[in-house]
């Protein structure tokens, strides 16, 4: 008996019982659709944390001001003062690792344009800040030397701000006041979204560093050239951890720390902490589709099941067609093509469910998914692998039935 002829007969076999074969298939169908729906969640949560570690920057480490003890009290980080412009260029200046050191000064207030106000973080920085946290113009042009050397009244805004001060209308060109200060919009940057803490990363204003020194914060920043973080970009290929360690053998030799004492600044090497979230996604992506793969388990024992039920059943037609001339290997064949079938359609069912859960999950939550080919490959392959494994041993046990005894069976 050919294969074809295996299929027909399985079909016609599935159609007489339909409610007990769609039953038998629902633990198949819902297993392959949890395996999908798992899997594209998870997935979903690792693409997003590779979008944060693209927004923020790669290989990247920040360069903090550290604590101080007054009166014996021990101050929080960014007490004091300790990192200067001077410090940002020697590190980028002196360690081959390092790409770029952009150093920043941040502060808040009030926006306005116009009409409209908005409150907000902006930025004193430098050119290579953008290089250093993957930031592009969107429109417009990027800081003159000129403006960095002349504290030039200019400003590039983030998505959020232009969105709120100047609704669709472009606003490259237009005026707006910060903290009073007059500026000019020269560029908008491209959009980044929410950081991995949550926050908005496009409710920024971006302007020259010697502009928020000068003219925006003064007081004592003015004067000692002091900076309220570094963004330190190292080459790909170069040791995370070694560029670390030479970054801080050359601040504490510039700020003649002697040995013991504590570091009076902070490295937070971002693309660790990024790289064990993105590692705890991934787990967290095998542990679900673990967790799903049992419904798969439990529809191959409920194929197990309706099978050796089947056999029961079909006692006296198995007799019947042995007696006729059937072999063994032809009603192995049938009852391992009939679970096998079961398996499969089960299996397509399930993908429609999967796919259309997986939507609905990323429309009802606004949580993001990401739909994975091999995923859908593996599940159907799987449940045919469980109509095989679970379907051999009815199979089996129909094809050793002696043809007389079968015929007796009543």
């Amino acid at each position: 008996m050919n294969l074809i002829a295996s299929i027909r007969i399985a079909l016609r076999a599935l159609r007489v019982n339909k409610l007990r074969s769609t039953l038998t298939m629902l633990g198949i169908i819902i297993g392959v659709a949890a395996v999908i729906t798992m899997i594209a969640v998870g997935s979903g949560a690792q693409a997003r944390v590779e979008d944060q570690i693209k927004g923020l920057g790669t290989n990247l480490i920040i360069l903090l001001p550290g604590s101080v003890t007054a009166g014996g009290v021990r101050m929080g980080s960014g007490s004091r003062p300790t990192l200067t412009e001077d410090d940002s260029y020697a590190i980028q200046r002196e360690i081959p690792a390092v790409q770029v050191a952009a150093p920043a000064l941040r502060g808040t207030g009030h926006v306005v344009a116009g009409s409209s106000n908005w409150s907000t973080v902006f930025y004193g920085v430098t050119r290579e800040y953008f290089e250093a946290r993957n930031w592009v113009i969107a429109t417009g042009k990027m800081f003159e030397p000129a403006d960095l050397a002349g504290s030039g009244k200019v400003a590039l805004l983030g998505e959020t701000v232009a969105r709120n001060l100047f609704g669709d209308t472009d606003p490259v060109g237009q005026a707006i006041r910060i903290r009073k200060v007059p500026f000019t919009v020269i560029g908008t940057l491209e959009r980044k979204g929410q950081s991995m803490m949550g926050q908005d990363q496009d409710d920024v204003i971006l302007m020259p560093i010697s502009t928020a020194r000068n003219r925006v914060l003064g007081g004592g920043t003015a004067k000692q050239r002091s900076v309220g973080s570094v963004s330190i970009k190292v080459r790909d290929g170069e040791d995370m951890k070694e560029a670390e360690e030479q970054i801080r053998s050359l601040l504490r030799q510039r700020h003649r720390l002697q040995p013991g004492a504590e570091d009076d600044f902070n490295l937070r090497n971002l693309s660790e902490v990024l790289q064990a979230r993105e590692e705890s996604s991934r787990v967290m992506t095998l542990l679900l589709a673990a967790v799903a793969s049992v419904s798969l388990l439990v529809g191959g024992i409920g194929i197990m099941n309706i099978m050796l039920v089947s056999v029961t059943e079909r006692t006296r037609e198995i007799g019947l067609r042995m007696a006729v001339g059937a072999r063994g290997r032809d009603i192995l064949s049938q009852f391992l093509v009939e679970a096998v079938t079961l398996a499969l359609i089960g299996g397509l069912l399930g993908i429609v469910l999967g796919v259309g859960g997986s939507y609905a999950i990323g429309h009802v939550a606004e949580w993001r998914t990401e739909l994975n080919a091999r995923a859908i490959v593996l599940a159907v392959s799987f449940s045919a692998a469980v109509g095989v494994f679970f379907g051999f041993y009815p199979a089996r046990k129909a094809s050793r039935l002696a043809p007389i005894e079968a015929l007796r069976y009543e």
